[in-house]
């Protein structure tokens, strides 16, 4: 039984593995302000254009940060601004997407 000695450091199921991860860190703060941004702006109808490219720079950003991510929290909140940036994105897309009422 020398498991039942061993103290657990992990320290619960968002724990990091006890390095510094600057990028990915800087990605998530990215990738949760942009989705934050898009979905709320998408609530109104004249800022499409803010929340469709919001919600593209957050999408874009945000997988990248998947895709390099190394802890269950930085993929938690990756996806959670995912899911946002991708709600604000095509709800932007919907009122009248990247360019509407830019061009004629």
């Amino acid at each position: 039984m020398a498991q039942a000695m061993r103290p657990n450091t992990a320290g619960g199921l968002f724990a990091t593995d006890g390095k510094p991860h600057p990028r990915q860190d800087a990605l998530l703060a990215v990738t949760l302000v942009l989705g934050l941004t898009s979905f709320v702006t998408a609530m109104f109808h004249d800022l499409h254009l803010l929340s469709s490219w919001t919600g593209l720079a957050g999408i874009l950003t945000g997988a990248y940060g998947q895709w390099i991510s190394v802890t269950t929290r930085e993929r938690f909140g990756l996806i959670l601004g995912l899911g946002a940036a991708g709600i604000g994105f095509f709800l932007g897309m919907a009122h009248g997407g990247l360019f509407g009422g830019l061009v004629d």
